[in-house]
């Protein structure tokens, strides 16, 4: 048995345009951008973060984690679901869904909100 929920909405910037969009997406959201890094909070939806991320390459998109208490237990779901590993990292794993949109497998990011939102799956 194993919980998932999706958890964060991330705006990838590529780096000449991180700025601009960060300040851009927290002012959709009426909030003050929070930088942590690569990553800024620009509000939430929900219960779901929506944060900026500076990407290092490739083109501007928007792309969902999906955190879990077992992340390889979540992959395994997916795959069943049609989705396919793309990269594996250390603590985390991407991946494409069937229509080849990538998204991200991840360790649990949200505490109290994972807690109270996730689904369970056996």
């Amino acid at each position: 048995m194993h919980r998932s929920r999706i958890g964060l909405v991330l705006i990838d910037h590529a780096p000449e345009h991180y700025d601009a969009g960060m300040q851009f997406w927290a002012g959709v959201q009426g909030v003050r951008p929070r930088p942590d890094g690569e990553y800024a909070s620009v509000g939430e939806i929900g219960t779901v973060s929506l944060e900026t991320q500076r990407l290092q390459e490739g083109p501007s998109r928007i792309h969902l984690d999906i955190e879990t208490d077992d992340v390889a237990a979540e992959v395994a779901r997916l795959e069943g679901l049609g989705a396919r590993v793309v990269q594996r990292h250390e603590t985390y794993v991407v991946m494409a869904d069937p229509g080849d949109l990538v998204f991200c497998v991840v360790p649990v990011q949200t505490g109290d909100r994972f807690v109270e939102d996730a689904l369970e799956w056996r």
